[in-house]
């Protein structure tokens, strides 16, 4: 009787295991994609409870929000062979829920590192090799982040169409500190310039004053 019980409580145990070990939970925002052996599975489920077969299926969490990808300190040479670092990119998208399949099937379920991280790198490389310094870090920096999400788009749409960029932020870059010290000393001048050209107007102005004064005075 002890044996019958003591393999029921077993059997129970057993049972209970595998069940806890079966049931999952996609959040809210997510999709949720599955491995049989390795090989994608052409199912997917959405936000709630499911059920798979433990040890054989295993499955991973698609975001399918909007996401903030941050590529960090990223190497960049210019045209003159200095080469400076963006501290981060942040780079806002999302993935389209009726392309999470295709996406992961292409390019696995860590889809932002082909498609993003290293494209971030390669975009920003190339946009540095052909603008010098004084382009990259004061002229043309205003038009990266523009630079950047468009072509980014552009090859999304042929290699992931699913995929979007709502929007690309970058900081400034670091440069070598001499010439940022020479870069504050020619801000510093052309302040000084400046506020020189606007007190001879000034004295300008005021002297056509005085003499329209002498005029009507006589």
């Amino acid at each position: 009787m002890m044996s019958f019980v003591g393999t029921i409580a077993i059997a129970t145990a057993v049972l209970a295991f595998l069940v806890s070990m079966s049931i999952h939970k996609i959040e809210e925002g997510h999709i949720g994609v599955y491995y049989r052996g390795g090989a994608l599975l052409k199912s997917t489920s959405g936000p709630g409870f499911h059920l798979m077969i433990p040890f054989v299926t295993s499955f991973k969490s698609v975001q399918t929000t909007m996401q903030t990808d941050e590529v960090k300190n990223i190497p960049c040479g210019t045209s003159g062979g200095v080469v400076i670092y963006f501290d981060k990119i942040e780079v806002v998208n999302f993935l389209s829920p009726d392309h999470v399949y295709e996406t992961v099937k292409k390019f696995t379920a860590d889809y932002d590192k082909p498609l993003i991280f290293n494209k971030i790198h390669h975009e920003l490389n190339q946009f540095c090799s052909v603008h010098s310094l004084q382009e990259v870090y004061i002229d043309l920096f205003s038009d990266i982040d523009e630079h950047l999400k468009n072509a980014l788009q552009t090859d999304l749409t042929t290699l992931a169409p699913g995929l979007f960029i709502q929007a690309v932020r970058v900081t400034k870059p670091k440069i070598p500190e001499q010439i940022r010290k020479n870069y504050e000393l020619m801000e510093a001048e052309k302040t000084k310039l400046l506020i020189s050209a606007q007190h001879q107007k000034v004295v300008e102005k005021e002297a056509e004053t005085e003499r329209k004064r002498a005029i009507i005075g006589n």
